[in-house]
């Protein structure tokens, strides 16, 4: 089924054209010449998406854009104007609107600006899937150059190293070129190489057999096997011992794996995508890592920006966690005071996009009115400073250590205990600390 898009605009001629335009690119389109007569469509029935001029008679497009937030405050608005500029345009995305073309504008751009506003509001596009990226809000310049370069990586098969300061969402980026890859019905499976102690890791990365080490009850197939056919997202590859490095290489130059305590090798067919947040060239000169490893998983470069270098999408961005996080808390939080967005995008955000995500989820949190006030956000940005506390890295580090003996130990509470080297009494009340239920890795 097409995306129905109302189209809002006083020259009838134009909004013939424009009609005709874009039912030929396979939307459902209802026009109309006044704000007055839009309101009352979407009484009626709400679309997709709402194209509106924005000088017009009577309510205007500023207007309306307010009025459809106050009873649709997710349905994204592209407004078209012939008397843009900058500020204007800046103002407007500040205030939530999607997206802002100058007339006249180009058939391509708005068809584009179409696709992602129907991509971001969870619609279906008509003329490109692109279903692929939709877990990457974005309508920097540089971040849309990045995105048609991982588009065209992923049709092939070669090894990428994503670059990027923490934060940035590489895993978001290499979840995208899975889902944009021949490889999109298989799995996608990530492992942090710097969250697992060494021995753990092997052991995850490769599998094991029955007895080839203390504890080691049964065979466990690590995450080469299960990705058979799919994806393997190694992130922070920087942090990966170097004794498993060289056993890294030799999985790619043989595609062959061998299990701990294995005495032969199993055929497996898996892309590679790696990710770093420190130059790894560093790492190399300094001897922690290898350079025949460097150049296996080096084949495509891409380096995320920090988000101080796409203030443009922090707008977007925050609306879209506000949109995500009011549902989430059951808050009819409709947006963000000016002066709270106007804080957001002119803050340094150390800690990039997750850093971003936690202050919107602190504002909605402590929020008791419809729009978000610049008080909350301040106080959130002096709460968050993009860096985990000593605390929340350490309980974030057990849950995820936890979890990994679990799935070795396939859920057997006796057998994960001793691999912790812990005992059986304190190993469940940990479990039940990080609220980690055995039966889930069985």
């Amino acid at each position: 089924m097409s995306a129905r898009i109302l189209l809002v605009d006083d020259d009838t001629h134009l909004l013939r054209l424009l009609t005709l335009r874009l039912e030929a690119a396979g939307y459902t389109i209802t026009a109309t010449a006044n704000a007055e007569e839009a309101m009352a469509h979407l009484t009626a029935e709400r679309p997709q998406l709402v194209i509106t001029d924005v000088q017009m008679p009577g309510m205007d497009g500023s207007a309306l854009f307010d009025a459809i937030q106050r009873i649709h405050p997710t349905l994204p608005v592209i407004m078209l104007t012939a008397h843009g500029n900058i500020p204007e345009a800046v103002a407007a995305t500040q205030r939530g609107v999607f997206g802002y073309l100058t007339k006249p504008y180009e058939a391509k751009s708005l068809l584009t600006e179409i696709e992602r506003a129907l991509v971001f509001a969870g619609g279906t596009g008509a003329a490109t899937d692109e279903a692929w990226r939709a877990g990457i809000m974005t309508r920097n310049a540089t971040m849309e150059a990045l995105l048609a370069q991982a588009k065209l990586v992923a049709a092939g098969d070669a090894s990428v190293l994503i670059r990027g300061a923490s934060g940035v969402g590489k895993e978001l980026l290499a979840k995208a070129i899975h889902l944009a890859s021949p490889r999109h019905a298989q799995s996608f499976l990530a492992v942090n190489c710097g969250a697992i102690p060494e021995q753990l890791l092997e052991s995850e990365l490769f599998g094991h057999v029955k007895g080839s080490f203390t504890g080691a009850v049964r065979d466990h197939r690590g995450l080469f096997q299960e990705a058979q056919g799919g994806t393997l997202f190694l992130d922070e590859i920087g942090d990966m011992p170097l004794q498993l490095q060289v056993k890294l290489l030799r999985v790619l130059e043989e595609r062959q794996v061998r299990s701990v305590g294995a005495v032969r090798n199993v055929p497996v067919d898996v892309r590679i995508i790696s990710a770093t947040h420190s130059p790894l060239e560093d790492d190399i000169a300094a001897g922690k890592f290898r350079s025949d490893l460097f150049y296996r998983l080096n084949v495509v470069s891409l380096t995320l920006p920090p988000l101080s270098e796409r203030r443009d999408d922090i707008p977007l961005l925050a609306s879209g966690f506000l949109r995500q996080l009011s549902s989430k808390y059951g808050k009819p939080i409709t947006g963000f005071a000016p002066e709270a967005m106007n804080a957001l995008v002119g803050a340094s955000w150390p800690g990039n996009v997750r850093q971003l995500y936690n202050v919107v989820e602190q504002a909605v949190a402590l929020s008791t009115t419809p729009l978000i006030p610049a008080s909350l956000v301040e106080n959130a940005l002096n709460d968050i400073h993009g860096m985990d506390s000593f605390e929340e890295a350490r309980t974030r580090f057990e849950r995820d250590y936890l979890a990994q003996v679990l799935r070795i130990a396939e859920g057997n509470v006796t057998q994960a205990a001793r691999l912790a080297k812990r005992n059986r009494t304190e190993f469940y009340k940990l479990l039940q600390r990080h609220q980690l239920d055995p039966v889930l890795f069985k």
